[in-house]
């Protein structure tokens, strides 16, 4: 384990990787988002490339803060929709994710996204707050706000998630 930093500010303590599996069996899903926070499990490895990190989560609440940069441009020079598309579809889901239980998963079955401003490198660190709006035995339904540093509303979406039992992708 060695640290990185994520975005200026940011440091992991873990390094990058994933959330051992047999722990996703034992351990709700609020529990598991508490251990990538406070260092225990690896950020994901994306969180370098894309420079956002999972902040804060509550039951049904998941912030994101990001840092976009020249890495993350399009042809014309702004910040690609695929870069807010990424940390939104990360506090959509897992503000999903902090209201599984033990041995249960998730994924992004359809995303919804309104891109209201630019965003540049110059932009500086994002907030992306999701919330779930509803959460079913199979489906859950949550929004997300993208802001600038100064509260402006750089983007807002929703996005459906399939919920089933961790063992349909990782069988026993």
């Amino acid at each position: 384990m060695s640290e990185v930093e994520i975005f200026p500010g940011h440091i992991v303590r873990a390094g990058l990787g994933s959330i051992p599996l047999d722990d996703v069996v034992h351990l709700s899903g609020i529990e598991l988002l508490r251990r990538v926070i406070d260092g225990t499990y690896p950020a994901p490895t994306i969180a370098l490339r894309i420079n956002f990190a999972l902040v804060e989560v509550s039951e049904g609440r998941a912030v994101f803060k990001g840092m976009p940069s020249e890495r993350h441009l399009n042809p014309l020079g702004g910040v690609h929709g695929g870069w807010a598309a990424t940390v939104m579809d990360s506090a959509l889901g897992c503000c999903v994710h902090t209201l599984l239980g033990p041995g249960e998963a998730y994924s992004t079955a359809e995303m919804k996204i309104n891109y209201t401003r630019p965003i540049t490198p110059q932009t500086g660190i994002v907030t992306c707050e999701g919330k779930v709006v509803h959460k079913g035995r199979t489906l859950a339904v949550s929004e997300a706000r993208l802001l600038d540093a100064d509260g402006k509303l750089l983007a807002f979406g929703t996005e459906t998630c399939s919920i089933f039992p961790l063992s349909r992708i990782r069988p026993s």
